[in-house]
């Protein structure tokens, strides 16, 4: 029974254990991921983390503490410059756990640990969308783009759709303009020609002869 057995001794006695996790835990500052087994992964993050909240205060005394789990200058330096940078504002949660496909011959379940904050895949949309490609206004390229603008205007405009309402209208508007009389121009005549081509009336033709005298 494991009562009150809160510590994962992975089969191994305390001095290889502690010499693993610190083997681990410097590959892990160094590479910021590693893959290992699910068992391995939980102690190590319980082994890491609070190394890493040491690393918040660059004093001596932290140096030496930290220097004293890990056997490795090199992680150390890295820690102190890089890391404990980087998780400043982070109060707790410095690593992730992903659990992998199960082993193959002892079929162990495998899992990768990483450091949060140095996981591109998850921060990649977000770059991508910060680093937006910048284009500056004027030049060659924007006259041509104004060129060409009223044909790309002509072109939309007769490639609209027709929508209901104008379809409904545009008969009666053709009615009406076919409805609607032509009023031709009247020639202007002169007067004087007018006169000339008038009849003579019936009065004129019916007038009696003066008698002449004899």
């Amino acid at each position: 029974m494991r009562h009150g057995k809160k510590i994962n001794h992975l089969g191994r006695t305390d001095t290889h254990r502690k010499a693993m996790l610190a083997n681990m835990a410097s590959s892990l500052i160094l590479h910021k991921r590693i893959t290992t087994t699910l068992a391995k992964a939980k102690a190590l993050r319980q082994y890491v983390e609070p190394l890493i909240t040491k690393s918040k205060s660059d004093t001596t005394h932290s140096r030496r503490t930290v220097f004293s789990y890990l056997k490795d200058k090199e992680a150390v330096t890295i820690l102190f410059r890089e890391i404990a940078e980087k998780v400043a504002t982070r109060p707790g949660g410095y690593t992730r756990i992903l659990k992998l496909a199960n082993r193959l011959g002892d079929n162990a379940e495998m899992s990768i640990i990483e450091l949060v904050d140095y996981n591109t895949t998850f921060t990649q949309g977000a770059e991508a969308g910060a680093a937006k490609k910048k284009s500056r206004r004027g030049g060659a390229a924007s006259k041509a783009k104004v060129a060409d603008a009223p044909i790309v205007a002509k072109e939309v405009v007769e490639t609209a759709p027709v929508t209901e309402e104008v379809a409904e209208v545009a008969p009666v508007v053709e009615e009406v303009v076919e409805s609607t009389p032509v009023v031709e121009e009247v020639a202007e005549t002169p007067v004087a020609e007018a006169t000339e081509e008038a009849p003579a009336t019936d009065a004129a033709e019916k007038a009696p002869e003066e008698p002449t005298a004899d």
